[in-house]
């Protein structure tokens, strides 16, 4: 069964966890980019914020059947 995460700031993401989502603290990008890089296998859902995406770079968040789908918060 696939799973979701959320990256991003605490503030951002830390009330994701009550939903049962993997949170995943990123506070700076090499951080969000190291978080990104360690997904495990069984995520097919990613929640980033705005901060997150961005620093990933559109490539990472265009559709692509090898990687899991993902969405960014409205910011």
């Amino acid at each position: 069964m696939a799973t979701v995460a959320a990256i991003g700031t605490w503030t951002s993401v830390s009330g994701l966890a009550l939903a049962g989502v993997d949170v995943l603290v990123a506070e700076d990008p090499d951080t969000v980019r190291s978080a990104w890089r360690t997904l495990p296998g069984t995520v097919g859902l990613v929640i980033l914020t705005v901060d997150a995406a961005e620093a990933l770079g559109g490539a990472t968040t265009a559709p692509n059947p090898s990687r899991p789908l993902t969405v960014v918060m409205p910011g």
